[in-house]
């Protein structure tokens, strides 16, 4: 097969799929249970963030400590 437009470069661009794999870098699909799943600890920080008194303490004691102050 030829380039349409006569060209012989077009030939000796070429190059091998792993090569060419370190160039284009595919997204990976995800699954709806990694997309919608937190893990606990970011569940506890994002219920202690909605909570001003929390979020404040957590800021002056550290987060830990505040959480188990208003929800432990």
């Amino acid at each position: 097969p030829k380039d349409p437009t006569g060209s012989p470069i077009a030939d000796s661009i070429k190059i091998k799929k792993e090569v060419a794999s370190a160039f284009v870098k595919r997204h990976k699909r995800s699954t709806l249970y990694s997309e919608y799943y937190k893990n606990p600890m970011e569940q506890m920080h994002e219920r202690c963030e909605n909570y001003p008194p929390c979020d404040y303490l957590s800021d002056q004691i550290g987060f830990s400590m505040a959480y188990n102050h208003f929800f432990g």
